[in-house]
């Protein structure tokens, strides 16, 4: 498979099937673009396609092309397709739909991936490719991009977003851009995973409607740690996975979404939210790699801009380290006494047009200590205005760059301030040309917060269960209690009566629940804090429940969290840690991960949550016994790996968190059932 998706995508012979509108654009655009192999239209009755003659049919062709664009009808492409594999081409793009993304397709489909045999294809229902290292393209449409000799490569399931991607005028060179449509055989992920083995790729970047290939992913992100590529996921769409375990909050708050943003944190990719912070990430990624820490110095002439980029930086978690002595004594004598060095630098305009002093000025504040360092500047319009007075930053620029090795990037205020042509100047040297404040400080933030994969192990994942039953509150509990969960003491009760005696023995004060309701608030099945036997029989006798769980009162605690575990389709196991009791639907903090997790991954999820100074200790309160949390969070997770084949989705919520333990006061698992 490797050897003939070489072929598909750096092809020295293609064939073009088919006559429509498209045909004649992949023929011409090849042409356009300065592909050197042969290009063989086919067509039973017209003599040419794109302005080359047309062969026949496929036996008529001088030899066995390497790639095909197929552009005939859902049908016929089956017929052509198996045809393709017999002679033993490479590959095929199928560009037909009708196939499984419609109603009744899905055994065309079926027919399609019998008819490809060993020879790869890609879609159907499928745009294709533009390689812009070889200039060659499989792809029926214009595109916006031109050769280059090395750059990012894109992999997409939607054609309209790779065409307008090859539109865009921020700067970002392409190497490769790639559509995988239905993914009949191959899809993001393997594509992505050879496109990053071409040494002329830097940076990839991935819009996903949908995993459907989880081992894929794991792959695709041991080849990028392997090869030190960075890659951008855009995630876009919401699956059912995340709403299927209704009964549980876990459900709510770790859907397909957090299972997609655990699983990308998990692989080491940068996830993004927007196309313009894709494309801004791509490229700085592209130009610098990675970033060691979010420390930024920004550069501007104006206190407006500084005051802009210090507002925005803030938010995106960016710091300015303070200036040394040195630096703001070399300033001070650059730029004269009605300037206050600072970080963010307001230079002033004094020295616009002196090339030496602007390199000087960039080149001071371009410390190791820096991660990146900023030149704010908007370039004028040519139609109204003249851009000579510019110049000057640009050679600056580039000349502090040279000298210091350390990170630059220009950043236009606004997106369209910065033009494509300044942007290729810049990035030929070197700099990184951001196109906008907010998506800049994205990027950085992004670009520095790209860690390693810190658990290679296997990501765990089960089909589902067939079909599933809750266990109640009581069940729950006795099953996490063996894998050494804590639980509170407690008593089954069937009648008022005996729930009252119950209570008297275990002590009081009491909860009391309605033992088989998942949301026993919302139904008046619980009450709290119940001081006597009377106030115990009275509140059962309240209750439309036909048994009680007595439990004594978990009291001393100093925060309550959620702590469950989902079953995702898509992206396997997700444990959520978030804010619990009363609080999970107010406040909707919480963290995912994929499990397995590790000791340290759990505590520094614990850490992120908004609640976190609960744990420690708010404001001279005692703190929780955090070890003990994620002592929990493991034996949830061993309960898990004990029971993968069969769970459906667990929760424990609150957990209350006491100076000295973790206690899970209730608990809900859902699981298959039995035959």
């Amino acid at each position: 498979m490797k050897r003939q998706l070489e072929r598909l995508l750096r092809p020295r012979s293609i064939a073009v099937i088919g006559g429509g509108a498209w045909c004649e654009a992949v023929v011409e655009q090849n042409l356009k673009l300065g592909f050197d192999g042969d290009i063989w239209p086919v067509h039973p009755t017209r003599r040419a396609v794109g302005g080359l003659d047309a062969f026949a049919d496929l036996a008529a062709l001088p030899g066995v092309p390497d790639a095909a664009f197929v552009g005939v009808n859902r049908r016929a492409t089956i017929d052509i397709v198996r045809t393709l594999d017999e002679i033993g081409a490479g590959g095929a793009v199928c560009f037909a739909s009708g196939f499984s993304e419609n109603a009744g397709g899905s055994a065309l489909q079926a027919q399609l991936l019998a008819a490809a045999g060993e020879m790869t294809v890609l879609g159907p229902n499928c745009y294709g490719f533009v390689n812009y290292l070889d200039g060659v393209l499989l792809w029926p449409d214009q595109h916006g991009g031109v050769p280059v000799c090395g750059g990012v490569a894109i992999v997409t399931q939607s054609s309209n977003i790779a065409i307008n991607l090859t539109m865009q005028r921020r700067g970002l060179p392409l190497a490769y851009v790639a559509t995988v449509g239905n993914q009949a055989q191959i899809g993001l992920a393997q594509v992505g995973a050879a496109l990053l083995e071409d040494e002329r790729v830097h940076a990839l970047g991935l819009h996903i409607e949908g995993i459907d290939d989880l081992s894929g992913f794991q792959n695709l992100a041991r080849i990028a740690r392997e090869r030190n590529k960075p890659v951008v996921v855009l995630k876009i769409g919401k699956s059912a996975a995340g709403r299927k375990a209704a009964l549980t909050h876990t459900a709510a708050l770790a859907g397909s979404d957090a299972g997609a943003e655990a699983l990308f944190r998990r692989l080491a990719f940068v996830q993004v939210d927007t196309l313009p912070q894709f494309v801004e990430t791509l490229k700085l990624l592209y130009v610098t790699g990675t970033l060691a820490n979010p420390c930024i110095a920004s550069m501007s002439c104006s206190g407006g801009e500084a005051g802009l980029v210090a507002d925005l930086a803030d938010r995106h978690g960016l710091t300015f380290p303070p200036l040394s002595e040195s630096q703001k004594e070399r300033l001070q004598a650059i730029l004269g006494p009605l300037v206050s060095p600072a970080n963010p630098l307001d230079y002033h305009t004094r020295i616009w047009r002196d090339r030496g002093a602007l390199t000087e000025t960039y080149s001071t504040m371009m410390t190791p200590s820096v991660a990146m360092s900023l030149v704010i500047a908007d370039f004028p319009r040519t139609d109204r205005c003249d851009r000579a007075d510019w110049a000057p930053v640009i050679d600056a620029c580039l000349a502090a760059k040279a000298s210091t090795g350390g990170h630059l990037a220009v950043v236009s205020s606004l997106p369209e301030n910065m033009p494509e042509a300044v942007s290729r100047q810049l990035i030929d040297g070197g700099v990184v040309p951001l196109c906008g404040l907010e998506d800049a400080c994205t990027a950085i933030a992004k670009a520095a917060s790209a860690n390693c994969c810190d658990n290679p192990a296997p990501i765990l994942w089960r089909p589902a269960p067939a079909s599933t039953v809750t266990l109640s509150e009581a069940g729950s509990k006795a099953e996490l209690a063996e894998f050494g969960i804590p639980v509170p003491r407690s008593a089954i009760a069937k009648t008022p009566s005996d729930a009252a005696a119950a209570a008297k023995a275990l002590g009081f004060p009491v909860a009391l629940k309605g033992d088989g309701f998942a949301h026993k608030s919302e139904n008046g099945a619980v009450r709290l804090n119940l001081t006597s036997q009377e106030a115990v029989r009275l509140a059962a006798e309240a209750m439309p429940v036909e048994r009680f769980l007595v439990e004594e009162m978990i009291d001393d605690g100093v925060a309550e969290l959620l702590v469950g575990v989902l079953r995702d389709e898509a992206h396997g196991f997700v444990l959520t840690l978030a804010a619990g009791g009363v609080l999970t639907e107010l406040l909707k903090d919480r963290q995912s991960l994929l499990l397995p997790a590790t000791r340290a991954m759990i505590d520094t999820a614990l850490r992120q949550l908004r609640i976190a100074p609960l744990l420690d200790g708010y404001r001279g309160a005692p703190g929780a016994d955090r070890e003990g949390v994620i002592d929990t969070a493991l034996a949830l997770q061993d309960y898990v790996l004990h029971h993968a084949d069969a769970l459906e989705a667990m929760e424990i919520n609150p957990l209350i968190c006491t100076p000295t333990c973790a206690v899970a006061a209730d608990a809900l698992i859902t699981r298959k059932a039995d035959p």
